[in-house]
């Protein structure tokens, strides 16, 4: 229903731009020249249902029952005047819940496939134990571009976010070793210390020497930090971002200003009305030059790590294998793979850090009683501030660890987990027919009293395990309550998604984030002294939405 009135001949106009809307929604939906299906088949694990999950699925409601609008319904809501028109993907989201509840339909429309929405978290269980070895996860406008416009360079290696089947299991088999396993990942923790102790020097160069607050383009540092640590992971050498006439700085900007693009028109493309399956619309030109951007820099910073490596062997120089890049171990498995997979970290794993991080320091800016427990907790792991951080400190730190959990259930990384069913399911009491897309909405748990106690209240306490110490010993005194403060399904808190499908750059962004926020509270006293009323803005994942103006000052 619009909330503005509106006269007959707007009225007239709508419907007419309405039938044209239906209209492409059945061309499209009747041609599969521009791509494959969304959900290729693939080979799943045959399982046979149980007596009382056959019982489950006849008894059911039937899927044409789930509460949803008509086509022409829905593009109403998106136009001027509708009550989805400009919605940000939080706001969009919620809107759907406060019309339809907790479970409903978004009809196909524009050559899209219709998704069921759902926000139970029994329901997301349901989904994940059921979604086999490898599961389907659908990223229609990067495959677009991955499969069609850029066969020729990928040669079917088109990585971990648009590939499904085989080729996902392929590709996912030969960089999990490298970056899912901790030990593997914490060989790169002395280097990124080095680039954080540079972005510690970076602050006091760049702090207004009055207030000691960062400049509005704060971000831009957050973004060349988080860039830079990736960097060394990925090729196993450093931009210089963070020092003075860097080279790779305009390189580096231009990256990051193709992934914003890429995050900010993605949404629009992926989740609202768009006919850029059947015309190149001007967002999805947009789309298309960002992501030709971001393809273009990150292959010359490969190129010139491969002339590096080439380098090095003329010389005689070989290096243990514990001091290697991944992108140089997984270069002597396949060149392609290893291309790709830096190709899909700085593609997923800057913004989303970036937004990691400025939660982590709004927090304990906004509640200085817990920066300063674990300002004391990281002193004793770390009593130089520019001293060394050993692989045995991450081990003695668990309440920055709970503050960086709980700072991700209060501005939580994205809107949603998107999959598709592989077997028949009963969500919600209705059926759920195997292929169907489902969207899994986590936001509205995370302050949600059902599932969280005090879940507006920022309580790193939830997270510790009983027994956690506090400094000199003492064992913290909230610890008693934590198992009444945790969650009260597992499934309600999945920041990084849940089985096989699991973040890929979960570890790397974890540890960039331990070490660089012990190191901030270890020289800082971290304060924002603005107002935080909408601090980001939700898109495919949320982004910072105000400057980023932190006080930092030292601490003796």
């Amino acid at each position: 229903m619009f909330h503005a009135k509106i006269n007959c001949v707007a009225l007239s106009e709508c419907a007419g731009l309405t039938k044209r809307f239906t209209a492409i929604n059945k061309r499209l939906l009747a041609t599969k020249q521009l791509e494959n299906r969304v959900c290729p088949e693939q080979t799943t694990i045959s399982l046979e249902q149980p007596t009382d999950a056959t019982l489950e699925w006849q008894r059911a409601r039937p899927y044409s029952e789930l509460p949803q609008d008509s086509v022409f319904r829905l593009l109403t809501k998106f136009l001027p005047g509708g009550r989805y028109k400009n919605l940000e993907s939080n706001a969009l989201e919620m809107a759907m819940k406060e019309d339809h509840g907790d479970i409903f339909v978004v009809p196909a429309f524009m050559g899209r496939p219709s998704t069921v929405v759902i926000h139970n978290p029994e329901d997301f269980a349901r989904v994940f134990r059921n979604e086999g070895v490898s599961p389907i996860r659908p990223f229609a406008t990067l495959r677009y571009y991955r499969s069609k416009l850029q066969a020729d360079f990928f040669k079917q290696v088109e990585g971990a976010l648009t590939t499904q089947g085989e080729r996902w299991s392929t590709f996912r088999s030969a960089v999990n070793p490298l970056l899912m396993q901790p030990k593997n990942v914490q060989m790169y923790l002395g280097k990124m210390a080095q680039v954080n102790q540079e972005f510690v020097e970076r602050i006091r160069a760049i702090r207004d020497p009055d207030t000691q607050e960062m400049p509005n383009n704060f971000e831009d540092y957050l973004q060349c930090w988080l860039l830079e640590s990736l960097s060394i992971v990925t090729l196993g050498k450093q931009l210089g971002l963070l020092r003075d006439n860097s080279e790779n700085y305009e390189d580096a900007l231009k990256l990051l200003a193709a992934l914003n693009t890429i995050f900010t028109v993605g949404f629009d493309l992926e989740w609202k009305p768009s006919v850029w399956r059947r015309v190149r619309t001007p967002k999805f030109r947009r789309f298309l030059q960002a992501a030709d951007d971001m393809q273009t820099v990150t292959l010359k910073f490969v190129d010139e790590a491969i002339a590096n490596l080439e380098a090095e062997k003329k010389l005689g120089i070989v290096r243990p294998e514990n001091e290697m890049s991944a992108f140089e171990r997984l270069l002597k498995v396949d060149k392609k793979i290893a291309t790709v997979m830096c190709l899909d970290l700085f593609l997923a794993g800057i913004n989303t850090t970036t937004s990691f991080a400025t939660a982590v320091l709004l927090c304990l800016a906004k509640n200085p009683e817990k920066q300063q427990i674990v300002r004391k907790e990281v002193m004793r792991v770390l009593p130089q501030k520019d001293g060394d951080f050993t692989a045995d400190a991450l081990n003695n730190i668990p309440y920055l660890r709970a503050c960086i959990k709980e700072a991700i259930r209060i501005y939580t990384l994205t809107v949603s987990i998107v999959r598709v069913t592989q077997r028949d399911l009963v969500l919600s009491g209705y059926k759920v027919p195997k292929g169907s897309m489902v969207n899994m909405v986590l936001t509205s748990l995370f302050t949600n009293e059902n599932y969280f106690a005090r879940p507006k209240e920022y309580l790193p306490e939830r997270w510790l395990r009983s027994g956690a110490m506090e400094e000199g010993g003492e064992q913290q005194s909230d610890v008693a309550c934590t198992q009444a403060l945790r969650p009260s399904n597992p499934f309600v808190y999945l920041p990084f998604g849940f089985g096989p499908r699991v973040c890929l750059g979960r570890r790397v962004s974890e540890l960039e984030i331990e070490l660089g926020i012990a190191r901030l509270v270890r020289n800082f006293q971290i304060e924002f002294n603005h107002p935080i009323d909408k601090p980001f803005k939700s898109l495919f994942v949320h982004m910072p939405n105000i400057p980023l103006k932190f006080k930092f000052t030292d601490i003796e």
